[in-house]
């Protein structure tokens, strides 16, 4: 013990020296907790829109007008013809068109079949679709109850307003916590390598695991308070706290930053430079946040994709951060995933330990 403490004064005293990382420290999370949250936000708004109004009536005057006014289209286009609103589509004019037929008022009028057609923008398939749904939406308020109406009321459980921010700001603080514990462990070892320092370290008696644990500590400390300040600035810049409790939130912090940190070490024993040792471990976290469910549910990919996405720990901490800031979920409702982070942290870490060549 007494070892690893005197490892652990000159690992943090080599950090604190470094007059660029303790900086880039409080402006990497604060950046990505400004900026990152307003870029990756999927509702869509100012959606340019295009009306075909081949019937020229009141309602379809008013119908027109309640679309712009509903704050989600922006009309850009009164083409006459449905081919020509298909050409400023291609054109990337318009993303969205709405066809009123010529007589819509006087057969809704007398409960008639009253269609209109929507022609969205497919390119991007999300943004298209959340038009469509929009439009549809807003259409079929405007119908005439001709009949009882059937009165449908949707609840949206743990978060009614369907806000984007509340869903992305807990994965983005995984994302972070993963980039710190992950990449800085990974250009540690591998930048004393390319020093030759390490080299002083082999000819001591200082073992294996005692070595590897003096290089994790620091960056594993530094993620979770990393964590902390993103917690601070979700909450005082965008009133996001968690539902549920923080300890419950830092006990599978710990285990998820033990985890990649290992990773990072692996991938340093066996890098030989620093530039390897940045360019395998850029790989791995791509993969990691691809098949994590950050930007689309893991229950949506193919089969073999959900097998590699099992041994994701990403996957699990995403799945723990966002049940405990929307749902208020305790350990007890996280024990696979509680398993799942621990055993990914005690291979890695062994793994690490054990991939260390030193020479005495």
């Amino acid at each position: 013990m007494k070892t690893l403490r005197f490892l652990l004064e000159k690992e943090f005293k080599l950090l604190f020296r470094n007059a660029f990382l303790p900086g880039m420290l409080v402006a990497f999370p604060t950046v990505m907790m400004f900026l990152l949250p307003w870029a990756a936000d999927l509702d869509a708004r100012d959606i340019r829109l295009g009306v075909v109004d081949r019937d020229r009536s009141p309602f379809s005057g008013r119908l027109t007008r309640e679309l712009e006014a509903s704050g989600y289209f922006h009309l850009v286009a009164f083409p006459g013809k449905f081919a020509e609103a298909v050409e400023r589509v291609a054109a990337g004019d318009v993303d969205v068109v709405l066809d009123i037929p010529p007589r819509l008022d006087r057969d809704r009028e007398r409960g008639e079949a009253a269609p209109v057609f929507i022609a969205p923008n497919g390119v991007n398939g999300m943004k298209g679709g959340l038009a469509a749904a929009y439009l549809s939406a807003i259409v079929a308020s405007n119908q005439p109850a001709t009949r009882p109406p059937v009165e449908v009321t949707t609840l949206y459980r743990f978060n009614p307003g369907l806000e984007y921010k509340p869903f992305m700001l807990p994965a983005l603080m995984v994302m972070l916590a993963m980039m710190l514990c992950g990449f800085l462990p990974a250009l540690d070892i591998a930048g004393e390598k390319e020093s030759g320092t390490i080299e002083q370290v082999n000819v001591t008696p200082v073992g294996k695991f005692t070595f590897i644990a003096a290089k994790l500590i620091p960056y594993w400390i530094i993620g979770l308070v990393a964590l902390a300040y993103c917690f601070l600035l979700a909450y005082l810049v965008y009133d996001v706290s968690p539902a549920g409790s923080f300890g419950a939130i830092y006990l599978f912090a710990l285990l998820f930053g033990l985890g990649v940190a290992g990773v990072g070490l692996i991938v340093s024993n066996y890098s030989a430079t620093m530039q390897q040792a940045m360019f395998v471990m850029f790989f791995f976290i791509m993969l990691f946040v691809l098949m994590s469910g950050f930007f689309s549910p893991v229950e949506s990919m193919p089969d073999w994709a959900r097998w590699i996405a099992a041994f994701n720990p990403l996957k699990y901490f995403v799945e723990v951060i966002r049940g405990v800031y929307l749902k208020g979920s305790t350990v007890a409702d996280l024990i696979p995933q509680l398993v799942a982070l621990s055993l990914f942290a005690a291979i890695m870490n062994a793994w690490a330990a054990c991939s260390y060549r030193k020479s005495r």
